[in-house]
């Protein structure tokens, strides 16, 4: 391995995929007052190595719904964090190419390792395209979503191509849980697939892309 692994980030040399299990919230079940999202990170025999916490103010999560900006804590099991996520606010529901959703990534917190970003199309946002981005702001990896990604009964998939699209080296998921599940509360589920190989840096990469695409597509907004 010819490059330094961010701090914290070890863990990831020896992953391929990474399941992602969103918390439910109980008062926000009851009352649809949207809480601060937090989720579990598992392996694949569901082994959990880090956890994401949201830190919005109650305003913002509240008048901005799944559009709002937040910040973002990856934290390790000794509660030291090792990712950092942040995103702007920037309309959801914009055709237009200088106003699209972006997120950058820093590992560990105040090192930026890169950023992901939602590319205009003539069908943005219906079709999902983003590039992920290193730090010097060269694109890496491309990711293409489906021209509906409404999940009714099965998977949602969001494919991950090289940067010159010639093939598909990974997937983010976001998992069909159930009618009922699906109904009652946006708690999502997601899988991250990628190469064994792949420097750790672009897998820290696409699990943050996970995160914008699950409050891009999936967040309900009828909870605001």
């Amino acid at each position: 391995m010819n490059y330094v692994v961010p701090p914290g980030l070890e863990y990831l040399t020896q992953l391929d995929q990474v399941l992602v299990q969103q918390l439910y919230e109980v008062f926000e079940l009851l009352s649809g007052c949207e809480m601060n999202n937090k989720y579990l990170l598992k392996n694949s025999v569901g082994q959990q190595f880090l956890k994401a916490v949201e830190d919005t103010d109650c305003c913002t999560r509240q008048c901005c719904g799944p559009m709002r900006s937040f910040e973002m804590q990856l934290l390790d099991n000794h509660e030291q964090e090792i990712m950092h996520l942040s995103r702007p606010l920037a309309c959801v529901n914009c055709c237009c190419s200088c106003c699209l959703q972006s997120l950058e990534v820093s590992a560990p917190p105040g090192n930026p390792i890169g950023s992901i970003h939602q590319e205009w199309s003539i069908c943005t946002p219906i079709a999902g395209k983003f590039t992920v981005r290193n730090v010097s702001g060269d694109v890496v990896l491309k990711i293409q979503g489906p021209v509906c990604a409404i999940s009714c009964g099965s998977d949602v998939e969001f494919k991950v191509f090289t940067a010159d699209e010639s093939a598909q080296i990974g997937c983010i998921t976001k998992q069909w849980r159930g009618f009922c599940a699906e109904a009652l509360t946006d708690a999502d589920s997601f899988g991250v697939t990628f190469p064994m190989d792949l420097e750790v840096r672009m897998k820290a990469l696409l699990i943050g892309a996970m995160f914008l695409i699950d409050f891009m597509y999936f967040e309900r907004k009828q909870n605001n």
